[in-house]
Formats: structure tokens, C-alpha cells, sequence
């Protein structure tokens, strides 16, 4: 059953470049509402369990490093159908894949430095919002 909610993250680079507010407005535009939103940083043991997923994969170590160069921005979104139009609206992985008019089209440098995460099920919305916020921060 698909819920109504996804998370993100606006990642280092995206920030580093100066796209969070153009990200932002490309994310409210496609009709997501922001029900949560923080700017932080992931130390490396929050940026390890977040990405426990990856740790027998050879990039592991280079994502956690970079996860936790820099500040984020964490938010839960919400909007019919979010997971997989979210997932529509960031594009594939490697910029120089994705569809014209997607976030990562317009802001990723790199498959690796690819500007933003999104949520690939209804389950893991859930768990990746609840790492980020306690229910008090979300509305």
C-alpha cells in the first residue's frame, strides 16, 4: 500500500554549490508538502547506520565520507503517490541519465555527487524519516 510520505536529503554538494534553495522550490512546485525540515551534518556513526545498507559494497567508505563532509538538509514530504513521484522528480542516479527537468538533471555533479536522496519504498520512507525526526518535529 503507498503512503502519502517520502524523506530527503539535500546532500553536501548540493548545499556546497549553493542549489538548496532551487531544489527546495522544484520540490514545493511539484506539489510536496515539507511536514519536516532540518539543516545538519551526519557524523560519521549516524552516516554509517543511515547507510548500513551499502557496508559490504566497495563505496561504503567513500560515501560516508562524503555524507559527512558537510551539511545537509533532512525533510519529510508528503504529497499522493510520494515515494515514486519523488523518485520521478529527482531522476536516476547518474546525472548524465536523468531525464530533463529532474533535480538531478539540473543540480548533480556526478553519480556520486548526485545532489539529493529519495526514498526507494513506502518502507523505507519510514524508517529513514524516523532516523532523522522525533515525531515532535514533524507536522
Amino acid at each position: 500500500m503507498a503512503t502519502n510520505r517520502t524523506f530527503t536529503m539535500l546532500k553536501p554538494d548540493a548545499l556546497e554549490n549553493g542549489h538548496a534553495g532551487n531544489i527546495i522550490q522544484m520540490i514545493t512546485d511539484a506539489g510536496f508538502a515539507i511536514k519536516a525540515m532540518k539543516y545538519t551534518r551526519l557524523t560519521e556513526d549516524q552516516a554509517k547506520k543511515f547507510y548500513e545498507v551499502h557496508a559490504e559494497r566497495p563505496f561504503y567508505g567513500e560515501l560516508v565520507e562524503y555524507m559527512t563532509s558537510g551539511p545537509i538538509v533532512a525533510a519529510i514530504l508528503e504529497k499522493d503517490n510520494a515515494v515514486a513521484d519523488f523518485r520521478a522528480l529527482i531522476g536516476s542516479t547518474d546525472p548524465s541519465e536523468a531525464d530533463a527537468g529532474t533535480i538531478r538533471k539540473a543540480y548533480a555533479e556526478s553519480k556520486a555527487k548526485n545532489a539529493v536522496h529519495g526514498s526507494d519504498s513506502d518502507e523505507n520512507a519510514s524508517i529513514e524519516g524516523e532516523f532523522h525526526f522525533s515525531a515532535a518535529e514533524v507536522f
